[in-house]
């Protein structure tokens, strides 16, 4: 744990530990993966102002989103498949990020289904929401959000069809796993993944399995998936959405000025500027380049979050600085389960939270909530 200091070390020791097909699923962009680079290197872009000779003491890193007090500005994006990094993953995160005080998304497509987390859970969760066609299924899965308490909904827009990831298809992720020599190897060289897989019993898309009538195995699960992500997803599907919710939402993948306005338009309660990880759009802008025009255009009419490329404290630091009212992160607690479980989960928190507490005391900032355009430096 002493060697552990930033989420790079918990992203090489995730890649040792967890079979080569799941790793590269949480690690990969789309096409060239252009976008993705883009999102962590445009970061380092974005200079801070050092300030000195001013009282450092008493700092908080404590705020709001959407309302709902968090220890820090960042929240745990939905990821999916997330209990394949680890067994009972989406469990262990929620527990993890619910002592740590900040809210945990659960995917649609998460291994572990909204009841169990929330019964392994006490505060509420934060649930995202992917549109199917079969409109029944997702007026059920919000009802479904609702009985587990959860306090907000996310609805991610920028999945209507799936981008091309190059890492999936030659690791032959699908399910069911193909069984042939390459994915053999990737198993059989991670026996502590396997061993703790064994003694789980959640290996299918617990929000899905068992709720449609003719999902009944991994393979019509898949086929099922595959074909029901919604191409004529339009802004009349979320304000039905809206209605059916009747709570705080959030929507996930505005990376365009028009459609951020549009998005207030909604009556919804905060946007996420996102490119989903540089997992669909390759060739787009990076979110935090994005993060000053989208806001620039909604004028302080709606909370504008971030989510994208964020790695250290810092860039927390850059994106409350520029705005945001908080961030999101996917693949730094991802890299933390897979490393350790939700020792690790908690290790990738402890790291942000020194990061952007030194980061915020040496541009002579206190608390969290003075931050802002001018700790940014010309």
């Amino acid at each position: 744990m002493m060697k552990i200091l930033e989420i790079n070390d918990l992203k090489r020791l995730a890649q040792k530990r967890v079979p080569k097909m799941f790793f590269d699923y949480a690690d990969s962009g789309s096409f060239t993966e252009g976008t993705y680079r883009a999102n962590e290197s445009d970061f380092e872009k974005i200079k801070l102002r050092q300030r000195v000779a001013v009282d450092m003491s008493n700092r908080s890193l404590a705020t709001t989103m959407i309302g709902q007090d968090v220890s820090m500005p960042l929240a745990i994006a939905p990821t999916g498949s997330t209990g394949m990094q680890h067994a009972d993953g989406e469990i262990l995160a929620a527990q993890a990020s619910e002592e740590f005080g900040v809210p945990y998304t659960l995917s649609t497509m998460s291994i572990c289904s909204l009841e169990d987390v929330a019964a392994a859970t006490t505060k509420p969760l934060w649930f995202q929401l992917y549109v199917m066609k079969d409109r029944d299924f997702n007026k059920r899965l919000i009802e479904r959000a609702k009985a587990a308490g959860c306090s907000a909904l996310v609805l991610t827009l920028d999945l209507q069809i799936l981008a091309q990831r190059h890492k999936d298809l030659r690791n032959g992720l699908k399910a069911p796993p193909e069984i042939n020599l390459n994915t053999f190897l990737q198993f059989a060289t991670r026996p502590r993944w396997c061993w703790q897989m064994l003694q789980t019993k959640r290996h299918q898309f617990g929000n899905i399995y068992g709720h449609i009538k003719d999902v009944t195995d991994l393979a019509s699960l898949h086929e099922w998936s595959a074909k029901q992500f919604d191409e004529t997803l339009s802004w009349q599907d979320v304000e039905w959405i809206k209605e059916q919710w009747d709570g705080p939402l959030i929507l996930k993948g505005i990376l365009d000025p028009e459609d951020a306005q549009i998005a207030i338009k909604t009556g919804t309660d905060a946007i996420i500027v996102s490119n989903h990880g540089g997992r669909q759009l390759d060739g787009a802008h990076s979110a935090i380049s994005m993060l000053p025009r989208v806001l620039d255009a909604v004028q302080g009419d709606i909370e504008v979050h971030m989510d994208g490329g964020v790695r250290t404290g810092i860039d927390i630091m850059r994106a409350r600085a520029l705005g945001a009212q908080g961030v999101y992160i996917g693949r730094p607690y991802l890299y933390g389960l897979g490393a350790m479980g939700k020792q690790g989960v908690t290790k990738s928190l402890e790291i942000l939270a020194k990061e952007l507490d030194t980061t915020m005391a040496l541009c002579g900032e206190r608390d969290i909530n003075d931050v802002g355009l001018h700790n940014i430096a010309e």
